[in-house]
């Protein structure tokens, strides 16, 4: 169960003290990826050096909403200063406007700075904005930008991760080698494992502490 937890700080409040503990509860509890704002990336990965613990970069979080160039030019700063993984935000306006062409390119810019530096890319899809359609049709031009993951949610968007979003994505991307991120109010065991039986295969939580916690307890038992 660890080794699907992005454990994750990306309030606008987050302290380095904070960072620092987030740090050490990824070593510990040896999670997948410590999750944070590009501000912090190069701490961060520099406090997992050795840890086995990858350094995971948000990018134009948690809009989007900026020109390709800025998306770009966001991921190589971030992979730069240590970033391992790339959860960039797709532009959604883009694509409830029907500009397919441009979400593509918009992500496969991204997508090709991400693994020319043997980074991973997730997309954010924020769900919770989107219809079926949208949805299926996003993960569809996912598939074509050769992205690693798609992704529910910011967190900081309308709605959370959904057990049916995942199901819905994880059936369209799956079979193309993608992995599925749950992302968005997953706070329980019963949440991360309800995820996971949906397809996710990579869980962004802030209460990853709490659900190791709870798992200790019911292996006493």
């Amino acid at each position: 169960m660890n080794s699907l937890i992005d454990h994750t700080l990306l309030k606008a409040d987050a302290t380095e003290e904070q960072i620092r503990r987030l740090c050490d509860e990824a070593r510990e509890f040896k999670f997948a990826a410590v999750c944070v704002n590009p501000f912090y990336v190069p701490l961060v990965h520099s406090l997992l050096q050795g840890s086995g613990v990858k350094t995971c970069s948000v990018i134009c979080f948690p809009l989007g909403a900026v020109s390709t160039p800025e998306k770009a030019a966001a991921a190589r700063t971030a992979i730069s200063g240590g970033a391992q993984e790339v959860d960039m935000v797709m532009n959604i306006g883009a694509l409830k406007d029907r500009r397919d062409g441009f979400v593509r390119a918009d992500i496969s810019a991204v997508a090709g700075i991400c693994h020319a530096a043997g980074a991973l890319l997730k997309v954010i899809l924020e769900t919770g904005l989107l219809t079926d359609e949208e949805k299926e049709r996003a993960c569809k031009l996912c598939i074509e930008a050769s992205v690693d993951f798609v992704k529910t949610s910011t967190g900081f968007g309308a709605g959370v991760a959904m057990v049916e979003d995942v199901m819905l994505m994880s059936n369209i991307v799956k079979s193309a080698g993608l992995g599925v991120k749950a992302s968005g109010g997953i706070r329980t065991l019963a949440a991360v494992q309800e995820m996971t039986v949906a397809g996710a295969t990579r869980i962004g939580t802030s209460s990853g502490v709490a659900i190791m916690k709870e798992i200790q307890t019911a292996n006493k038992h």
